[in-house]
């Protein structure tokens, strides 16, 4: 029996909402993957379409954190970043993965930063030149098309889209650095929505889609890129995982649109956890 692997996820913690750790945590350990945390922030809800929120930053704990871990000997086989607030998160995350990342680590990098086609408020152009750093660093990179335009410094194109654009896209990402890229927000039509994958030492680009359902769905990007992660820690080639996650992802999103609740507070990815597990199994 092989013995258990360890992913660091560095994400921040939003006690409502079922994005970023709280996504992480249980997607991660359903896949039978040890997830130890690194929190950036801490906060009672996620900041999309909420106001009142509170917040509390911990980058000054990110380093003592590093160096206790480091202190006792913990190897890790995956890192796993997401939100990020700040450039100086950014730059500490990169010194993280120069200290921990050995030839078996795998480093994935969701680049969080953008959606719909405009930067987070609180980022700018200086935040996305430091993420194209920290993705220089990747393996695996999960950025949605939004991000993939501020990484690239392209304008934002709406959907629907030609696979030549997704394509060129991908081949740009690429060149950045990481041997794998799985871009989300993929559409050839309205009605679905899905993810392309390329890798730097294969021609074809995968592709998978589903159906799209009305309404935006808060923290379903976490949800994705950490099903995504265990998926593939848990084996699965990076076209199976990126297959998993969407499937896990678009059945959580289906189970709330059918039950009609507050999109705000989260999808229901509880309920297919077991498939999930099922599927990492096969």
């Amino acid at each position: 029996m092989s013995g258990l692997k360890r992913v660091a996820a560095v994400h921040d913690i939003s006690g409502i909402g079922k994005c970023s750790l709280t996504a992480a945590i249980p997607v991660i350990s359903a896949a039978g993957i040890e997830t130890a945390v690194m929190p950036t922030a801490v906060l009672s809800t996620h900041t999309g379409n909420i106001s009142g929120f509170t917040y509390r930053d911990l980058t000054d704990d990110l380093i003592p954190f590093a160096k206790h871990w480091k202190s006792l000997n913990v190897k890790f086989d995956g890192i796993y970043s997401g939100f990020l607030g700040s450039t100086k998160q950014v730059d500490i995350v990169c010194g993280f993965i120069d200290e921990f990342k050995t030839e078996n680590t795998v480093v994935i990098v969701d680049p969080a930063m953008a959606d719909g086609g405009k930067m987070y408020t609180t980022f700018d152009d200086e935040f996305a030149n430091e993420m194209i750093l920290l993705c220089r660093k990747a393996d695996i990179i999960v950025p949605n098309l939004t991000e993939a335009a501020f990484l690239l410094g392209e304008e934002y194109i709406e959907p629907p889209y030609s696979k030549d654009y997704i394509e060129r896209i991908i081949k740009k990402l690429l060149e950045i650095g990481p041997s794998m890229v799985v871009l989300t927000g993929v559409c050839f039509k309205d009605d679905e929505i899905g993810c392309a994958v390329g890798c730097r030492n294969k021609s074809e680009i995968f592709y998978k889609l589903s159906e799209k359902y009305p309404g935006i769905y808060y923290g379903t990007g976490d949800l994705f890129a950490s099903a995504l992660t265990g998926a593939y820690l848990g084996g699965k080639s990076i076209f199976e995982s990126a297959e998993i996650a969407l499937d896990f992802t678009c059945g959580a999103i289906k189970r709330t649109f059918e039950a009609g609740t507050d999109t705000r507070l989260g999808v229901n990815f509880e309920q297919g956890l077991g498939e999930y597990i099922k599927r990492i199994g096969e």
